[in-house]
Protein backbone atom coordinates (compact mmCIF):
# COMPACT_ATOMS: atom_id res chain seq x y z
CA UNK A 1 0.00 0.00 0.00
CA UNK A 2 1.08 3.59 -0.58
CA UNK A 3 -0.44 6.96 0.25
CA UNK A 4 -0.83 7.91 -3.41
CA UNK A 5 -3.75 5.56 -3.98
CA UNK A 6 -7.18 5.32 -2.36
CA UNK A 7 -8.64 2.11 -1.00
CA UNK A 8 -12.32 1.32 -1.32
CA UNK A 9 -14.25 -0.77 1.18
CA UNK A 10 -17.89 -1.22 2.08
CA UNK A 11 -19.46 0.39 5.13
CA UNK A 12 -18.22 -1.82 7.97
CA UNK A 13 -19.19 -1.91 11.61
CA UNK A 14 -16.21 -1.13 13.87
CA UNK A 15 -13.95 -2.68 11.22
CA UNK A 16 -10.99 -4.84 12.10
CA UNK A 17 -7.58 -3.56 13.15
CA UNK A 18 -6.27 -4.93 9.87
CA UNK A 19 -8.75 -2.85 7.86
CA UNK A 20 -7.66 0.31 9.65
CA UNK A 21 -3.99 -0.49 9.06
CA UNK A 22 -4.70 -0.68 5.32
CA UNK A 23 -6.71 2.56 5.39
CA UNK A 24 -3.95 4.36 7.31
CA UNK A 25 -1.30 3.13 4.89
CA UNK A 26 -3.25 4.57 1.97
CA UNK A 27 -4.38 7.72 3.75
CA UNK A 28 -7.62 7.93 1.78
CA UNK A 29 -10.58 5.62 2.39
CA UNK A 30 -13.55 5.42 0.05
CA UNK A 31 -16.64 3.76 1.51
CA UNK A 32 -18.94 2.34 -1.12
CA UNK A 33 -22.58 2.88 -0.13
CA UNK A 34 -23.83 1.21 -3.31
CA UNK A 35 -22.46 -2.20 -2.40
CA UNK A 36 -25.28 -4.73 -2.56
CA UNK A 37 -23.63 -8.03 -1.66
CA UNK A 38 -24.31 -8.03 2.05
CA UNK A 39 -24.53 -11.83 2.47
CA UNK A 40 -20.83 -12.05 1.54
CA UNK A 41 -19.78 -9.27 3.91
CA UNK A 42 -20.68 -10.16 7.47
CA UNK A 43 -18.37 -7.38 8.65
CA UNK A 44 -20.97 -4.83 7.52
CA UNK A 45 -23.05 -5.44 10.63
CA UNK A 46 -20.88 -7.61 12.85
CA UNK A 47 -17.74 -6.94 14.87
CA UNK A 48 -15.54 -9.00 17.17
CA UNK A 49 -14.44 -8.09 20.70
CA UNK A 50 -12.48 -10.06 23.26
CA UNK A 51 -13.60 -10.39 26.85
CA UNK A 52 -13.44 -12.61 29.92
CA UNK A 53 -15.29 -15.38 28.08
CA UNK A 54 -13.23 -15.18 24.89
CA UNK A 55 -14.01 -13.68 21.51
CA UNK A 56 -17.59 -12.55 21.04
CA UNK A 57 -19.21 -11.53 17.77
CA UNK A 58 -21.69 -8.69 18.20
CA UNK A 59 -24.38 -8.41 15.53
CA UNK A 60 -26.62 -5.51 14.60
CA UNK A 61 -30.03 -6.90 13.56
CA UNK A 62 -31.25 -5.67 10.19
CA UNK A 63 -34.66 -5.25 8.60
CA UNK A 64 -35.12 -8.10 6.12
CA UNK A 65 -33.24 -11.33 5.59
CA UNK A 66 -29.49 -10.98 5.09
CA UNK A 67 -29.47 -14.30 3.23
CA UNK A 68 -31.04 -12.70 0.16
CA UNK A 69 -30.32 -9.03 0.73
CA UNK A 70 -29.52 -7.14 -2.47
CA UNK A 71 -30.40 -3.72 -1.04
CA UNK A 72 -27.63 -1.15 -1.50
CA UNK A 73 -25.88 -0.45 1.78
CA UNK A 74 -27.14 3.11 1.86
CA UNK A 75 -30.69 1.77 2.19
CA UNK A 76 -30.12 -1.04 4.70
CA UNK A 77 -32.24 -0.41 7.80
CA UNK A 78 -31.41 -1.31 11.39
CA UNK A 79 -33.92 -3.33 13.38
CA UNK A 80 -34.38 -2.63 17.09
CA UNK A 81 -35.29 -6.26 17.69
CA UNK A 82 -33.86 -7.96 20.76
CA UNK A 83 -32.73 -4.84 22.66
CA UNK A 84 -29.40 -5.17 20.89
CA UNK A 85 -28.10 -1.74 21.87
CA UNK A 86 -28.24 -2.57 25.57
CA UNK A 87 -26.68 -5.98 24.93
CA UNK A 88 -23.84 -4.50 22.86
CA UNK A 89 -23.06 -1.92 25.51
CA UNK A 90 -23.06 -4.60 28.19
CA UNK A 91 -20.66 -6.72 26.14
CA UNK A 92 -18.35 -3.77 25.49
CA UNK A 93 -18.34 -2.82 29.16
CA UNK A 94 -17.61 -6.40 30.19
CA UNK A 95 -14.78 -6.63 27.64
CA UNK A 96 -13.17 -3.23 28.08
CA UNK A 97 -14.55 -1.56 31.20
CA UNK A 98 -11.19 -2.05 32.94
CA UNK A 99 -9.04 -1.33 29.87
CA UNK A 100 -6.63 1.65 29.97
CA UNK A 101 -8.67 3.94 27.70
CA UNK A 102 -12.29 2.94 28.25
CA UNK A 103 -13.11 5.87 30.52
CA UNK A 104 -11.73 8.35 27.98
CA UNK A 105 -14.06 7.21 25.21
CA UNK A 106 -17.01 5.69 27.12
CA UNK A 107 -19.37 8.68 26.91
CA UNK A 108 -18.93 9.17 23.16
CA UNK A 109 -19.11 5.45 22.47
CA UNK A 110 -22.26 5.11 24.54
CA UNK A 111 -23.91 7.92 22.57
CA UNK A 112 -23.28 6.03 19.33
CA UNK A 113 -24.33 2.63 20.65
CA UNK A 114 -27.49 4.02 22.25
CA UNK A 115 -28.25 6.35 19.35
CA UNK A 116 -31.32 6.63 17.16
CA UNK A 117 -29.74 5.68 13.82
CA UNK A 118 -32.17 4.18 11.32
CA UNK A 119 -29.64 3.15 8.68
CA UNK A 120 -26.72 0.78 9.11
CA UNK A 121 -24.28 3.05 7.27
CA UNK A 122 -25.22 5.89 9.62
CA UNK A 123 -24.33 3.81 12.67
CA UNK A 124 -21.14 2.56 11.04
CA UNK A 125 -20.00 6.03 10.00
CA UNK A 126 -20.53 7.43 13.49
CA UNK A 127 -18.40 4.66 14.98
CA UNK A 128 -15.75 5.24 12.31
CA UNK A 129 -15.63 8.97 12.99
CA UNK A 130 -15.31 8.35 16.72
CA UNK A 131 -12.37 6.00 16.16
CA UNK A 132 -10.57 8.29 13.71
CA UNK A 133 -11.07 11.37 15.89
CA UNK A 134 -10.14 9.76 19.20
CA UNK A 135 -7.07 7.98 17.82
CA UNK A 136 -6.15 11.02 15.70
CA UNK A 137 -5.68 8.94 12.55
CA UNK A 138 -4.76 10.83 9.34
CA UNK A 139 -7.36 9.03 7.23
CA UNK A 140 -9.44 11.04 4.75
CA UNK A 141 -12.83 9.36 4.40
CA UNK A 142 -15.25 9.83 1.53
CA UNK A 143 -18.59 8.14 0.92
CA UNK A 144 -19.08 7.23 -2.73
CA UNK A 145 -21.25 5.36 -5.19
CA UNK A 146 -19.02 2.47 -6.19
CA UNK A 147 -20.85 1.98 -9.46
CA UNK A 148 -19.55 5.28 -10.78
CA UNK A 149 -16.05 5.57 -9.33
CA UNK A 150 -13.61 6.72 -11.96
CA UNK A 151 -10.41 7.29 -10.02
CA UNK A 152 -7.69 4.71 -9.64
CA UNK A 153 -8.35 2.76 -6.44
CA UNK A 154 -7.32 -0.42 -4.68
CA UNK A 155 -10.57 -2.31 -4.41
CA UNK A 156 -10.74 -4.37 -1.22
CA UNK A 157 -14.46 -5.03 -1.18
CA UNK A 158 -14.04 -8.70 -2.09
CA UNK A 159 -11.14 -9.32 0.29
CA UNK A 160 -12.80 -8.66 3.63
CA UNK A 161 -14.95 -11.26 5.32
CA UNK A 162 -15.63 -12.52 8.80
CA UNK A 163 -16.33 -16.22 8.46
CA UNK A 164 -12.91 -16.72 6.90
CA UNK A 165 -9.58 -14.84 7.11
CA UNK A 166 -9.35 -11.70 5.01
CA UNK A 167 -6.81 -11.36 2.21
CA UNK A 168 -5.76 -7.81 2.97
CA UNK A 169 -2.18 -6.82 2.02
CA UNK A 170 -1.15 -6.21 5.62
CA UNK A 171 0.91 -7.95 8.30
CA UNK A 172 -0.14 -8.77 11.86
CA UNK A 173 1.65 -6.99 14.70
CA UNK A 174 0.91 -7.96 18.26
CA UNK A 175 -0.08 -5.31 20.82
CA UNK A 176 -1.17 -5.31 24.44
CA UNK A 177 -4.56 -7.01 24.91
CA UNK A 178 -6.18 -7.26 28.31
CA UNK A 179 -7.25 -10.85 27.83
CA UNK A 180 -4.24 -12.19 25.92
CA UNK A 181 -3.06 -14.14 28.97
CA UNK A 182 -6.15 -16.29 28.65
CA UNK A 183 -5.67 -17.33 25.02
CA UNK A 184 -2.73 -15.54 23.46
CA UNK A 185 -2.75 -12.63 21.03
CA UNK A 186 -5.81 -12.37 18.78
CA UNK A 187 -5.07 -10.55 15.50
CA UNK A 188 -8.49 -10.11 13.87
CA UNK A 189 -10.51 -8.12 16.39
CA UNK A 190 -12.42 -4.88 15.94
CA UNK A 191 -10.52 -1.60 15.96
CA UNK A 192 -12.32 -0.97 19.26
CA UNK A 193 -9.99 -3.52 20.88
CA UNK A 194 -6.88 -1.63 19.77
CA UNK A 195 -8.41 1.72 20.74
CA UNK A 196 -9.36 0.56 24.25
CA UNK A 197 -5.97 -1.03 24.91
CA UNK A 198 -3.64 1.53 23.33
CA UNK A 199 -5.50 4.80 22.84
CA UNK A 200 -3.65 7.27 20.63
CA UNK A 201 -0.51 5.13 20.78
CA UNK A 202 -2.36 2.67 18.54
CA UNK A 203 -1.24 4.54 15.44
CA UNK A 204 2.25 3.08 15.91
CA UNK A 205 0.87 -0.45 15.78
CA UNK A 206 -1.08 0.37 12.62
CA UNK A 207 1.98 1.95 10.99
CA UNK A 208 4.13 -1.05 11.91
CA UNK A 209 1.64 -3.38 10.24
CA UNK A 210 1.89 -1.53 6.93
CA UNK A 211 5.65 -1.06 7.24
CA UNK A 212 6.26 -4.82 7.55
CA UNK A 213 3.94 -5.52 4.62
CA UNK A 214 5.78 -3.12 2.32
CA UNK A 215 9.19 -4.75 2.81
Amino acid sequence: MNRSQSVVMGSMCAASVRCYAVALAAGKLLIDLAEARLPLRHSHHRYRVDGPNGIQTLTIPLVGSTNNMTTPLRDVLISEHGDWRRLHWGALYSAYGRSPYFDYVADDLSRVIHGTQRYLHEFNSQLHELVVDFMDLPIETRYVDGNSMSEDVTDLRGRIAMKRPDTLPIANVSYYQMWSVEGGFKPDLSILDLMMNQGREAIFTLLAMSSISSK
